[in-house]
Parts: C-alpha cells; sequence; structure tokens
C-alpha cells in the first residue's frame, strides 16, 4: 500500500471515531479504515449515504445488495465485513449465509431476495447491460420506486467503496467473528 494512513494518535474528529469503533469492536484497526481516514469527510459523506439508504429497505436487504455488489466486483474486503455485519444484525444465520455466499440462487432465499442480489451483482459486473428489465424484476418482487433507487444506490455505493481500496492495494485482514468454514464460503466469488 503506497499511501501512510494516519496513525492513532494523529487522527481527531471523525477519523479518530472511526478508529476508535473499530479497537472498540475488534481490538485494532482494519487496513481499509485507516486508508479511509486519510480523508474523514470522504467517509463520513458515504456513511451519510448509507444512512439514508438503509430506512426505506431495511438492513436485511441493504446487506443482501451489498454482498450482491461484493461478489459482483469481487471484493474481498467487503465480502468479509459485511458477512460479518449480516450476522451481527441477525439479517441470515451463519448457515443460510454460507450458503447465500456460495450460491444465493439456490440457498433457500425468497424470490425478492434473490431479485436484490442479481440486480446488485449484475450493476457490480456489467453495468451498461443493465435495463428496464432489471428494475422490473424488482418492482415485480413488490420494491417501490424509492427501494429500487435505493437498492441501486447500496449497490452503487459499495462498488465505490471497494473499488477505492482495490485501487489503493488495501491488505486484507481477517474478519474476527467469522468460522473460517464461512469465511472461505464468503470469499468464494473472489477465487472463481
Amino acid at each position: 500500500m503506497i499511501v501512510n494512513p494516519p496513525a492513532v494518535d494523529e487522527v481527531a474528529g471523525h477519523a479518530a471515531d472511526m478508529y476508535e469503533n473499530d479497537i472498540r469492536d475488534d481490538g485494532f484497526v482494519f487496513s481499509h479504515t485507516r486508508v479511509m481516514a486519510i480523508n474523514p469527510e470522504a467517509h463520513q459523506a458515504f456513511e451519510n449515504l448509507i444512512r439514508a439508504i438503509v430506512p426505506s429497505i431495511g438492513v436485511r436487504t441493504y446487506e443482501l445488495a451489498t454482498l450482491g455488489a461484493a461478489r459482483g466486483i469481487p471484493s474481498p474486503h467487503c465480502l468479509l465485513a459485511h458477512g460479518r455485519k449480516t450476522l451481527r444484525a441477525e439479517a441470515l444465520d451463519e448457515d443460510q449465509l454460507e450458503l447465500v455466499a456460495l450460491d444465493y440462487e439456490t440457498a433457500g432465499l425468497d424470490e425478492a431476495d434473490v431479485a436484490v442480489m442479481r440486480f446488485a451483482e449484475k450493476l457490480s459486473t456489467d453495468p451498461a447491460a443493465m435495463t428496464d428489465a432489471d428494475s422490473q424484476a424488482l418492482r415485480e418482487n413488490g420494491f417501490t420506486d424509492r427501494q429500487i433507487v435505493d437498492i441501486a444506490l447500496a449497490a452503487g455505493a459499495r462498488n465505490y467503496f471497494s473499488r477505492a481500496l482495490q485501487a489503493l492495494a488495501v491488505p486484507v485482514e481477517d474478519v474476527p467473528g467469522l468460522s473460517p468454514r464461512l469465511a472461505e464460503a464468503l470469499l468464494s466469488p473472489v477465487h472463481r
């Protein structure tokens, strides 16, 4: 990694909050947090965007869209981090998350959840090929205009964050709280 993130004793404001949250939750500061702390205003804007998205679609749909996008990129940082967030939010249990990580199409999700993941994955792999049919699949599963926009924003936000981490060659750390088996399943799109 060519950039030099600030040390723990050099941060203030939002950057200090970022570091403190990682230390409180995991006992160390993740590399991705340290890199984003170089521009804490951009990180805070990203967090504000996520806070504007989640209320209309809920945490479960947000996490499924995020995992779908992270699969498509593929982003090991976000697959691991959001795998854990999905568990912590109790959006899926560990067994179902493992099935979703391996193949969400056959994981026993309802059709609305599958439609969200398909949409987010396609947005992340071939956005120029998206048509009204992709949004229509969400509409047919009961999503409103606001929710369709917010699902697209969730997937787009994941692309922004994940691709920035990849562009900066940010190291991928083990994420505490994930069993080795689940971590391996979550990373399966990276090893395709």
